[in-house]
């Protein structure tokens, strides 16, 4: 098949928000770094080794090899990615934030977790587009990708990452929807998945302290609601304009985790309304040319990787924003390509070099 060239777009996207992501975290966690290494520039070197530079490696790789090779090799991909995630719980696995979520081998840290959105959904591709029976059959197709999603969810909530497994789940359904499953199939699964995860939120406190404190706000402001309001004091004390880089105040000593999935209330401080509006149009832009970009592929691995990597990407940008914002109850998710994770960063570089790669043959 001819090579076409890459879609400008979607790689000048890509590009900045990598970027981006970098300038802000070396203001975001400059005070955080000074405080615990005595080194401002702890935690953006950090990013830099373990998130860039693997991610430069992915994202090239994921420019260069031809897309439909991943296709030969999902299932192992999804396996390895699994296994994995298993071993957080080993000695190999080490806790942080009261979390079961990574795994060390010597000197190499990662978050398995992160890597399952990325072969998850090549693996998702690669068995809706061998069959059609997969998206039309209720035997055949509808049960063995709830088993699938059931498979993959099971370590990820013993974790626990529930708002991965949201990511993963919500993201497995517009492809599945999009392959030409039945509507009833498709609001059969959200009424399975809400169902279960209201009875695991109500049997789990900490979980369910979530809801509350997102309900009740104001009941407790300087324990469960605390996280909440520094982030809503943090983007409204930014107005139109912010208050200027690297001057933000909440950072310091006032917002939980500024490098983390509150990076985002850091934006809206120092760069206003404005600056958070830009950000969130850059990421508009990507994952609609990614779906413009499916809409046009003939090969139904590509469409469906896609679809894939465009609703991961809106789907967690979504969570953030609006959880960070008040809008849905905090859930810890990583803003991508901007949050603090080696792991993360590398995972939507790859991504983002896989869809361009797509976009020279479609």
């Amino acid at each position: 098949m001819s090579k076409r060239k890459p879609d400008y777009l979607i790689l000048s996207c890509v590009g900045a928000l990598v970027v981006f992501g970098l300038v802000i975290l070396a203001s975001a966690s400059a005070n955080l770094g000074q405080e615990k290494f005595s080194d401002s520039f702890y935690y953006l070197n950090h990013q830099l080794v373990h998130g860039f530079s693997v991610g430069l490696i992915g994202f090239f790789a994921g420019i260069s090899i031809y897309y439909k090779r991943y296709q030969k090799f999902a299932f192992f991909l999804l396996l390895v990615s699994i296994g994995a995630v298993v071993l957080v719980f080993t000695p190999l696995g080490f806790k942080a934030g009261g979390a079961d979520r990574w795994v060390a081998i010597g000197p190499i840290t990662f978050q398995p977790a992160e890597i399952v959105k990325l072969t998850f959904i090549i693996y998702l591709a690669a068995w809706l587009a061998r069959s059609s029976e997969r998206y039309r059959n209720f035997k055949k197709g509808f049960l063995p990708f709830l088993a699938l999603l059931a498979i993959v969810a099971a370590p990820l909530l013993k974790q626990p990452a529930t708002t991965t497994v949201i990511i993963i789940a919500a993201a497995a359904l517009i492809v599945y929807f999009v392959s030409g499953a039945r509507f009833s199939y498709i609001f059969g699964a959200v009424v399975l998945g809400a169902a279960a995860l209201g009875m695991i939120v109500y049997l789990t406190p900490y979980r369910l302290e979530r809801i509350t404190n997102f309900l009740q706000p104001n009941s407790d402001p300087l324990a469960g609601g605390y996280h909440l309001n520094q982030a809503q004091i943090a983007i409204g004390s930014g107005g139109l304009i912010g208050v200027g880089y690297g001057e933000s105040t909440t950072k310091i000593a006032y917002l939980p985790e500024p490098i983390g999935d509150s990076i985002f209330a850091v934006i809206g401080e120092e760069l206003g309304f404005v600056g958070s509006v830009s950000l969130i149009a850059i990421f508009a832009v990507l994952v609609l040319k990614i779906f413009l970009l499916a809409k046009r592929t003939g090969d139904k691995f590509g469409k469906f990787l896609l679809v894939g990597f465009g609703s991961i990407i809106g789907v967690q940008v979504f969570i953030n924003i609006a959880a960070i914002s008040g809008i849905i109850p905090l859930t810890g998710v990583p803003l991508p390509f901007i949050s603090f994770g080696g792991t993360a960063l590398a995972v939507f570089m790859t991504m983002g070099g896989v869809v361009v790669n797509i976009s020279r043959y479609s």
